[in-house]
Order: structure tokens, then C-alpha cells, then sequence
């Protein structure tokens, strides 16, 4: 009997941003979908127009379990997380426990299939940097919905998170910025009028 997927389930119960005040909480599993749709965005537009060959399903995939291992640690939140590099360290020692863990929880047969997805270390870097890349633009979409509906409470991770943007800044992500981000600072009726005059 495998319990991999009984933990997988669990993604829907674990709460991103725990240490701060929500309009809309986030789960891990919300949170890992929306990373996937725009991991696989990030890889159509590098391929398309900056001559890439990343192969979207597979970023889309990657990121989808690119959380995974939070069944097990829970969401350490990023001020925690990188409070200091020996915390960021042994957090790191953590994580790789965790991943080791749940492939454990694969049957044998399984598990070599699972370890480009759940193994930190057997990533493909390419791949791994653009999910990265799609984790970031998606948690700074999340402060811009927070910031839209009033919440003062993400002003600094709106911040921090630009600060990270810039420095990460791919093509495919400049691209991604000036094309979809502003929409998320638009309410319903504003984005419907703008898609009824198409």
C-alpha cells in the first residue's frame, strides 16, 4: 500500500502566507496550479519568441509538484525561511528529507519516474529556474489581489518580491509582466469591458 498520494491530497489543507492577515486564503494546492498555468505560459513565450526549447507540459509539470514536500514540512514562511543562511541551510537539509520521504512512499517500480519531480537535486536546473521564475510572478500576483482589495498588510512582500523579479528578470518574464500582470490590478467589470471591445 502507498501513501503518496493520500499526502498529495493533503496540499488543499496546508495555508500559504500563514503569518500574515488574508482576504482570500491560498492553499498549496491553489497556489500549485496557478504556478503550472503560468510555468507553462513562461516556456510557450521563450520558445515562441526568444528561441527556447523547453518542453511546457513538462514545466507544467514540475511545477505542479514543486510543493509537494510541504505535506511534510508545512509552509515555513520566506521571512523565516531566510531569517539567516544557517536557517536557510538547515531548512534546505529539511526539505531534502522531506523529498526523500515521499518518493520512499513510491512503490519501487514508480519511483524512478518521480524523481526528476520530487528530488531537488536530480532537477534539471533549465527547468527548475524557470518554475522558480513562474513561483515568484505568482506569488507577487498574489500581492498585487491582496494590495487591490485593500490589504496594506503584503505592501513589503510586494517589495521584496519586486526586488527578487528584478534580479531573476528572464525575457519570458519581462514579457509576461508588461502582457498579463496588469490585469490582476483590474477588477471584474473592468477586465470583461476591455475583453467586449475585442
Amino acid at each position: 500500500m502507498s501513501h503518496f498520494y493520500a499526502h498529495m491530497a493533503r496540499m488543499k489543507l496546508i495555508q500559504r502566507w500563514p503569518l500574515m492577515r488574508n482576504i482570500e486564503r491560498e492553499n498549496v494546492a491553489e497556489h500549485s496550479q496557478q504556478v503550472a498555468m503560468v510555468a507553462h505560459l513562461l516556456a510557450l513565450i521563450k520558445n515562441t519568441l526568444f528561441g527556447g526549447n523547453i518542453n511546457p507540459a513538462e514545466a507544467a509539470l514540475l511545477a505542479l509538484y514543486h510543493d509537494a514536500s510541504e505535506v511534510i514540512t508545512g509552509d515555513l514562511p520566506t521571512p523565516v525561511k531566510y531569517f539567516n543562511p544557517d536557517i536557510a541551510k538547515e531548512y534546505k537539509k529539511i526539505e531534502s528529507f522531506a523529498e526523500q520521504k515521499l518518493l520512499d512512499m513510491l512503490p519501487p517500480e514508480l519511483r524512478q519516474g518521480f524523481i526528476p519531480l520530487l528530488d531537488s537535486e536530480q532537477m534539471d536546473n533549465e527547468y527548475k529556474s524557470l518554475v522558480k521564475d513562474a513561483d515568484t510572478l505568482c506569488a507577487y500576483i498574489k500581492c498585487l489581489e491582496e494590495l487591490s482589495a485593500g490589504n496594506h498588510e503584503f505592501t513589503l512582500a510586494k517589495r521584496r518580491l519586486e526586488a527578487s523579479i528584478e534580479t531573476r528578470k528572464t525575457p519570458e518574464m519581462a514579457y509576461f509582466i508588461s502582457h498579463f500582470l496588469p490585469s490582476f490590478e483590474l477588477t471584474l467589470d473592468e477586465i470583461s469591458e476591455d475583453e467586449n471591445k475585442l
